[in-house]
């Protein structure tokens, strides 16, 4: 049985490189039990044996129950106790050392390891630094020769983006599958005008599809500019648009109109993403590569930490797509709670009564939410606890909340291990993402937070295996016990 058990655990520990279902430390928990198993029968073995060869009639056998009991229990204290010392001074050390690492390989964190339980370690702790110091060197090298480069591409984009700026049009570049793939300062006031804009979205979210199928047809056919009026999604205002066909299947749509005007100090860029024109979209997202999904990272603040009885007083959220926070893809709203914000509230997120006066309502702010994260994985941190305020007010909204949903918590136990600890802070730590301390419990700079987070994330989940959406729900699954814990 021990030579079975041993023979089990050393194949588990030569499996390929991905997810295992058991755990370092269930590993060497198993080869322990298998030893203290192993001995409670060697013992129970030899004493039956020893029974067998009394003769009737002889002396009673009461003794060797005794020492059966006895030894056995001896053996299983003895085997748990070796066990939490190797657990805590070998298996948890080990442990946290694999995530650090994965923390620097993949997730850019440049901090010192730490050095908590690697003096057990012998000379692992060590190596392990001098790995992620040569890691980190060269990454700082590369970066270095890179910074030239960047810099010239950022100062040809701004110049760029400011030419579009003064140009009175609003001009989007769509996608073969039509996608937005960029879009400048006037075209996102002309989006907006319909719903939030959005990089990757269907254009057919903001104006009539009858409209768009008729112009992209007539320009595609001709190979010609073909200009019409679109109207908004819904029957809205209707935009002179001029679509012109480009090789690659996509169009340029230039928007003439006269409320499409930007200042000159207007914080919206210019947005795109070209690797959205070689991304086929799965119509089944559980099989949709994480690099190729867009996410919404939100947060909220309100008055109390009861969903059925407290209320919503401010919401924050943040898009990412392409493995980067879209510029000026960012909700940032108090909401009017109807009723007075505990004073102990306030003490926390700093949100008053005289700040929410006048503030929408949920079902409205809640809407604009819901507009923004249309066709996205939304985020959360502790998840549970925010969508529940959502999933309450859904009827008043007017919305289903029928997203994919990622918890960074559980996200946090995949790649670090279910014993660390998983508060926003603790996670931000690990991956060196700094939250100043006054946008600290604020709901745009914790779903900032939170979004900084899953991208330091995403690279250390595809590199165990886990690269498409539904692996990553069904390994986080293990870990739901968390979310029960914490709420």
């Amino acid at each position: 049985m021990l030579a079975l058990a041993i023979r089990w655990c050393a194949r588990c520990a030569r499996a390929p490189r991905t997810v295992s279902r058991f755990s370092l430390r269930f590993r060497v928990f198993l080869f322990f039990a298998a030893l203290g198993l192993g001995s409670v029968a060697i013992v129970l073995g030899a004493l039956w044996l020893g029974h067998g060869r009394v003769a009737p009639g002889g002396e009673s056998t009461a003794g060797f129950v005794t020492a059966a009991t006895l030894s056995a229990f001896g053996i299983l204290a003895l085997t748990a106790g070796i066990w939490l010392l190797f657990d805590e001074n070998v298996a948890r050390p080990v442990q946290r050392l694999a995530a650090e690492l994965r923390a620097r390989a993949h997730g850019g964190v440049r901090a010192p390891l730490a050095a908590k339980g690697a003096q057990h370690l012998g000379d692992l702790g060590p190596a392990a630094q001098a790995v992620a110091d040569a890691l980190s060197a060269e990454t700082l090298e590369a970066a270095t020769r890179l910074s030239s480069h960047t810099a010239t591409l950022e100062s040809e984009r701004n110049r760029l983006t400011a030419l579009l700026t003064e140009i009175p049009v609003a001009t989007l570049l769509v996608t073969a599958d039509d996608r937005i793939a960029l879009y400048d300062g006037q075209a996102a006031e002309v989006l907006a005008q319909i719903a939030p804009p959005r990089l990757g979205a269907a254009v057919t979210d903001y104006f009539d599809p009858s409209d768009w199928a008729r112009l992209r047809k007539a320009a595609t056919r001709s190979g010609q500019d073909q200009t019409a009026r679109l109207a908004g999604r819904h029957g809205g205002i209707a935009f002179s648009t001029r679509l012109k066909p480009m090789q690659d299947g996509g169009l340029m749509a230039v928007i003439d109109d006269e409320t499409a005007t930007v200042a000159p100090n207007a914080a919206r860029p210019l947005v795109y993403d070209f690797a959205l024109a070689d991304q086929a979209v799965d119509p089944d997202v559980m099989k949709t590569p994480l690099d190729a999904l867009a996410y919404t990272v939100f947060d909220t603040e309100t008055t109390g930490l009861l969903p059925h009885k407290d209320a919503v007083v401010q919401i924050g959220a943040v898009r990412v797509l392409g493995g980067r926070l879209v510029p000026g893809e960012v909700l940032d709203t108090l909401v009017d709670p109807g009723r007075p914000i505990p004073a102990a509230a306030s003490a926390v997120h700093h949100v008053t009564n005289a700040m929410v006066a006048g503030a929408p309502p949920i079902a409205t702010a809640g809407r604009r939410l819901h507009d923004l994260a249309q066709g996205s994985v939304i985020v959360a941190h502790n998840a549970p606890f925010d969508m529940a305020f959502l999933r309450r007010d859904a009827a008043a909204m007017g919305v289903a909340w029928d997203h994919p949903i990622l918890d960074t918590v559980l996200l946090s136990a995949v790649v670090f291990g279910a014993e660390q600890t998983h508060t926003l802070d603790a996670l931000c730590d690990r991956l060196d993402i700094t939250i100043p301390a006054e946008h600290r419990h604020t709901a745009l700079g914790d779903a900032i937070a939170t979004a900084k987070a899953l991208l330091g994330m995403l690279p250390m989940l595809k590199a165990r295996g886990l690269t498409t959406l539904g692996a990553v729900i069904d390994e986080t699954r293990r870990h739901a016990r968390l979310l029960t814990d914490l709420n």
